[in-house]
């Protein structure tokens, strides 16, 4: 992406014929829609998570470039800093042993990364955001050395027309001025992917909007940045200010962010790709030279260029994806909501809950969307980020009497999530060790209260208050043992208390 037009930049056309071309998109994205075009289901998903690198104290270490070239591998790739690089998992029919399965793959890969990074004198961390980053390791400098990341900068600074502002008010307050978008390479995070039909995408997409604040309750593991402790979850208003384009006039408009959590439930595909090419000028408008009419006119199947370009420029929690796979289009869903780690099984169980209880409500009857307004949902997003395990959410009454209730998401999950994931679980033929195994370690983290954000913060406060360390020691000493714990492989839950 980018690397063509990386020395040159773009003139004052290319942005008109740029749009033109997302309009041709759109209109054979609607076409392919209609004739009913797209692959049949496979119940196909897919994981990336995004990985940190450390030395031996906790430190970032500054060497993907290095660290990928040992490791050689097409399923690791970079990400945008130079402490980054991201795991692809390869997609696995969701049935039988498939979470097992995963997180067997996912061991191992991430065993040999970590024996590839010790050759660079750095070691591989699983967590939302590496608690010992200062605001100097996060400058345009350790960007990585990959031209569309440079180019992504410069778009989103010059759209903006001056520095980023960070402004996060939690447990502490951060007020920070950046001249890049590298704060955003702080942010390490898993995407879960679900193919769906077309048909069947807008009850999967409402589905995963509604459990989004349920997610980041359960996995939140992102509460420290620049040495202060914020939301449970900084990750996502760290990764939302920093991608921000808008001047603070233009959000006082109420013009609309690139990274943000929607405004209303939908009733097909389309409705976001539309949005998207309404609302958001274009970062990169660079043209193919494919006329997806054509293209379909001939029995071909256009590759929309143009519109899967546009689409990755816009960081919604949950994204729609289109893409092409053996000469067939799909849809799929992408969950970008929760926060990388810690641990392996951690990362399989937030899997399968999300896989389970994203079935079951998106087949229901009677769906909670149709009962939760969604300014509602977002307020619950925000309040999960915030908030984490200990978050109290607004969720439907069941019942003929109807309305909302306060609900500890805890207790939510207990009494009424889990049962349904479990069910969506059965329904896309899991075998039941993998569904007992997996959902038990929620069920544990529900009881125990306990997620790596909570983990994270009752050390560092141990560390602080009862060891007498200072905050940049404190912050060292609990990455240290983080990582310790990571290792082991036992879910955070399971972790020993500070």
């Amino acid at each position: 992406m980018g690397e063509k037009v990386a020395a040159t930049g773009f003139d004052l056309s290319d942005r008109q014929r740029y749009r033109r071309k997302l309009q041709l998109c759109l209109a054979g994205l609607e076409r392919m829609l209609e004739e009913k075009s797209f692959d049949r289901p496979r119940n196909l998903m897919g994981l990336e998570i995004e990985l940190n690198l450390a030395d031996s104290s906790g430190m970032p270490r500054m060497m993907n470039h290095e660290v990928l070239e040992r490791i050689a591998s097409r399923d690791f790739q970079t990400e945008l800093g130079q402490f980054n690089i991201e795991v692809n998992i390869a997609p696995h029919r969701l049935s039988g042993r498939v979470f097992d399965q995963l997180a067997e793959e996912l061991r191992i890969g991430l065993a040999y990364a970590d024996r590839k990074a010790q050759e660079c004198e750095a070691r591989i961390v699983m967590v939302g955001i590496l608690p010992t980053l200062t605001a100097d390791d996060l400058v345009s400098a350790n960007l990585s050395r990959v031209d569309r990341y440079h180019l992504l900068n410069e778009r989103i600074l010059a759209a903006r027309g001056e520095n980023i502002a960070l402004d996060i008010d939690g447990v502490e307050r951060l007020v920070y001025a950046s001249p890049s978008i590298a704060p955003e390479a702080a942010c390490t995070s898993m995407q879960m992917h679900l193919q769906v039909t077309p048909a069947r995408f807008a009850a999967v997409w409402n589905a995963a909007q509604v459990i989004a604040p349920v997610q980041v309750a359960l996995g939140a593991n992102s509460p420290f940045l620049f040495g202060k402790e914020l939301w449970s979850e900084t990750r996502v208003p760290l990764f939302g200010q920093a991608t921000d384009t808008r001047p603070p006039e233009l959000e006082a408009q109420g013009v609309r962010p690139v990274t943000w959590f929607g405004e209303r439930w939908i009733d097909s595909a389309l409705d976001l790709f539309e949005e998207n090419v309404r609302y958001f000028p274009s970062l990169l408008p660079i043209c193919d030279e494919e006329d997806p009419l054509r293209v379909i006119g001939q029995g071909g199947v256009p590759r929309l260029k143009e519109l899967t370009l546009h689409n990755g420029t816009i960081y919604r929690w949950n994204r729609p994806v289109y893409d092409v796979a053996d000469g067939a289009p799909h849809l799929r869903v992408e969950n970008r909501v929760l926060p990388a780690g810690p641990t392996v099984d951690d990362v399989i169980a937030n899997a399968a809950f999300y896989y389970g209880l994203v079935r079951t409500l998106a087949e229901s009857q009677r769906p909670v969307w149709a009962r939760l307004p969604f300014a509602v949902a977002a307020d619950n997003f925000d309040t999960a980020c915030r908030d984490g395990i200990g978050a109290v959410l607004r969720w439907p009454r069941s019942g003929r009497g109807g309305g909302l209730a306060e609900v500890p998401a805890v207790r939510l999950v207990l009494d009424d999530l889990l049962p349904m994931a479990a069910a969506g679980l059965d329904s896309w033929g899991v075998e039941p060790v993998d569904r007992d195994h997996y959902l038990g370690i929620i069920e544990e983290r529900c009881r125990r209260r306990t997620n790596g954000a909570s983990w994270q913060s009752a050390y560092f406060h141990h560390a602080v208050d009862d060891l007498g360390l200072g905050r940049t020691e404190a912050l060292a000493a609990m990455t240290r043992r983080y990582c310790e714990l990571m290792r082991t492989g036992e879910p955070v839950h399971a972790w020993p208390s500070a």
